[in-house]
């Protein structure tokens, strides 16, 4: 075995200086030529360029080496193929024995992949006894191989299943082996592989049916059916199904796990069309060559997930600055999906967060079911909302729950977790750290006011506040171009996302109306509205369901016709019962004003609203605050809606910062268990029920010092 001499680069020698040809004097031609000697060719460049120096070839220079001390001259480093010694005798060289292995008997041990072709008369083998017979005994020397040994040559007779060397005498006419026992003391073992030079997986095509191949890569996934176990092999060239059948249900080749790097040898064949390789060896790979397969993986994979470059859908200063951070979190997601780790998308289950996370699932779905099969996106891929504005423990501990199922059940990876709308506050961090005790990566795309407490869990976080932006600047918004950097193609599917995100949540940002903008050849403002008051209907009642399907016809992704019908009756649905809603709430809320000019209005959730039923507290405070906006249209207002141990917060004109506030309450009020979040100027607060008189009174009396526009 050799491998070339990094410090000379093969050539066997180093260049210590270049001096000026003594043949030529530096001219690089000669003065004078013999006609006699000279050739037709070299007479014609003659008359073309003139005789040149044959010690220079007419460069006017020679170099001075001196043989290179790394390798001794030879150019490459040559090794023992046997105990991998290193070699500098010619004779040992060409053996590619040293002296102590030379003396050593090799004993070849082959692989699944080898036929009668391989098999060398004159040469030691290892084999199992397959079956015994009156007139000897036929061994096995892999699966597809065997061959006789005669009663003749057997002193002692061997059991069925004993392993045992032999010796092959002959090879006879229909491939018949003639073996000889060979009880060896000192020997060597060989592992010999079917001589085939190495695939690529982008290369196999229809018509290599029936060709045998060999390929290197890392396995992405295991899946067992009732029949074979489907190995996918990802290389530099991509990813190929193959089919290893041990027998029917039954797991092949159990030690070789997802994650590890295998060499296999099989048949190229054709399942619905697609090229599937029969296995009929495959063996993990170690040390350097493990390291070189999973080196030319990465970097092919590096270049595949590269983000698209192309332009944002509107202009905004703000998207610009945090294109690095969007363009990160897109090449991870795409690593992911090429790696074949599953993902699992949690977002928060109002308007935003659900645009949001259908835009990313409109671009990731088509790529996995590229890499894994149709099927793959019900192995791959999990949609699920949150009902908290941030990552709570309930939903950790079922992703994962979730997730060591399934790596139980079909040998996956533990996940990415894509947080969209949540995942930027303090709040997210008892979640984020049981996370990482499994070894799940995590990925943030958020427009709450972040803490920086987060980012040490996070392999990306994309937040406008990075960059001197504000909520304004949605999830939904930041979503959908991260996914026109994982997938162009569903730029045309996905433009009219961000203007329902924008409208969902409120947003006065200038790109709220670029994105509007966007959308008004195919929906009005009107139409927007409509979608993202049926998103947080239909979504009250699903729960912590995805509602796959009809999510999709809401925000028109389907039928179109099917669209109209059902946002229309949602939000028939959903405007009746907020009108019910603000009958019932409206005649008790309290409003009072502060020292700030701001007016307060206080509804006690619990009491005078009905529970259970849409719209939630959070959304009913919002209700209420929007009649009273329109009300006194010019004046700074809060609305404040609590229940036992919970306020909501909306607010307009009123210069806080709800985040802030929170950490000084639990500061302030020991024992009072204060938590929360959200937006600046629009949040929530959780404490303990027996505290809430003093929570209330010190949260109103920080609302009265804040500033009003």
């Amino acid at each position: 075995m050799s491998k070339e001499c990094p410090d000379c680069h093969g050539s066997g020698y180093k260049v210590i200086k270049t001096e000026p040809c003594p043949q030529c004097k530096g001219r690089g031609k000669v003065k004078s030529v013999d006609f006699m000697k000279i050739s037709e060719k070299n007479l014609d460049n003659f008359l073309k360029k003139g005789a040149l120096c044959e010690k220079c070839g007419g460069r006017g220079k020679v170099e001075i080496t001196k043989p290179c001390k790394s390798c001794g001259g030879l150019g490459q480093f040559y090794t023992c193929k046997l105990c991998g010694a290193s070699l500098s005798d010619p004779e040992q060289i060409e053996a590619e024995l040293c002296a102590n292995c030379a003396n050593t008997q090799c004993v070849y041990a082959l692989d699944d992949s080898c036929d009668i072709k391989d098999i060398e008369a004159g040469k030691y083998y290892h084999g199992v006894v397959g079956s015994k017979a009156s007139f000897g005994v036929f061994v096995d020397m892999n699966p597809h191989i065997r061959g006789l040994m005669h009663s003749s040559n057997i002193e002692v007779m061997p059991e069925v299943g004993d392993s045992l060397i032999v010796y092959v005498k002959s090879v006879k006419a229909g491939g018949k082996l003639d073996l000889i026992p060979k009880p060896l003391k000192k020997y060597e073992t060989v592992e010999l592989e079917k001589d085939l030079p190495l695939e690529k997986s982008s290369r196999l095509d229809a018509n290599m049916k029936g060709n045998l191949v060999r390929l290197e890569g890392e396995v992405i996934q295991v899946k067992q059916t009732s029949g074979p176990t489907i190995f996918t092999i990802s290389d530099e060239g991509g990813f190929v199904p193959c089919a290893a059948f041990e027998s029917a249900g039954k797991r092949a080749y159990p030690l070789i796990d997802v994650n590890m790097i295998v060499s296999l040898t099989g048949e190229v064949t054709l399942r619905d069309d697609q090229v599937q390789i029969e296995v009929m060896s495959m063996k993990r790979l170690t040390g350097d060559r493990e390291a070189r397969v999973l080196a030319r993986v990465e970097e092919v994979i590096e270049k595949r997930a590269a983000p698209a470059e192309i332009p944002f859908l509107v202009e905004s200063e703000i998207l610009e600055k945090l294109k690095p951070r969007m363009q990160h979190v897109a090449k991870e997601i795409k690593k992911a999906i090429l790696h074949s780790k599953p993902i699992v998308l949690r977002h928060h289950a109002d308007a935003d967060g659900i645009t949001s996370a259908i835009a990313i699932e409109q671009a990731i779905l088509p790529l996995i079911k590229d890499i894994g099969g149709l099927d793959a996106e019900y192995y791959y891929y999990k949609r699920a909302p949150s009902k908290a504005p941030f990552y709570e423990l309930a939903d950790v501990t079922r992703d994962i729950s979730y997730a060591l199922e399934d790596a139980e059940r079909h040998g996956q990876k533990m996940p990415l977790v894509v947080l969209v709308d949540n995942g930027s506050t303090e709040e997210d961090v008892p979640s984020m750290r049981q996370a990482r005790v499994y070894g799940i990566d995590l990925l943030v795309i958020d427009h709450h006011h972040p803490d920086e407490i987060v980012d040490q869990y996070l392999i990306g976080h994309v937040n406008p506040a990075q960059v001197g932006g504000d909520f304004g600047v949605t999830a939904g918004m930041l979503c959908a171009e991260v996914a026109r950097m994982i997938n162009p193609e569903i730029t045309e599917k996905i433009r009219h996302l961000p203007a329902v995100s924008a409208v969902g949540d409120r947003s006065e940002a200038p790109e709220a109306k670029r994105y509007i903008a966007l959308s008004s050849e195919k929906y009005s403002l009107e139409e927007l509205k409509d979608m993202a008051l049926a998103l947080d209907y239909e979504q009250f009642w699903l729960k912590f369901s995805s509602g796959k399907g009809v999510i999709d016809d809401i925000l028109d992704l389907g039928t179109h016709e099917t669209h109209k019908k059902l946002v229309s009756l949602l939000c028939e649905q959903a405007k009746g019962m907020i009108k019910e809603q603000l009958d019932t709430c409206l005649p008790n809320v309290k409003s009072q004003e502060l020292s700030n000019g701001a007016l307060m209005n206080v509804l006690d959730v619990e009491n005078y609203a009905h529970k259970f039923t849409f719209p939630a507290p959070g959304k009913t405070s919002g209700e209420v605050h929007d009649v009273f906006c329109k009300q006194s249209p010019e004046r700074p207002m809060v609305t404040l809606g609590f229940g036992p141990d919970f306020a909501v917060i909306r607010s307009r004109g009123v210069l806080m910062n709800i985040p802030k506030m929170v950490r000084e309450l639990r500061e302030e009020l020991p024992g009072a268990g204060v938590n929360g979040g959200g937006h600046l100027v629009v949040g929530s607060i959780k404490f303990v029920e027996g505290m809430r008189t003093e929570v209330l009174s010190r949260l109103a009396e920080k609302i009265a010092a804040s500033e009003v526009e």
